[in-house]
């Protein structure tokens, strides 16, 4: 799943493949703002057809977690 969302990442929201990793924090090593963020979680639920718990959006630091996420949703 980490494969894919860095996929989605690359083509989507226009990140540079260099910068993803695991621990790339979406915010800090990312440089995500809110709406970016917004727009991650709706792309992932059309792409993966998943739909995101709002209580989890807050543990959602970094690739890794999004990633872990998807595979225990998906």
């Amino acid at each position: 799943m980490y494969s894919k969302l860095k996929e989605l990442l690359v083509e989507e929201m226009d990140i540079n493949a260099d910068l993803i990793n695991p621990d790339a924090e979406l915010m800090n090593d990312l440089g995500f703002n809110s709406l970016e963020l917004a727009d991650l979680v709706v792309l992932c639920e059309e792409r993966f057809n998943v739909v995101f718990d709002e209580t989890a959006l807050p543990g959602l630091l970094t690739v890794g977690d999004v990633a872990a996420y998807l595979e225990e949703n998906v």
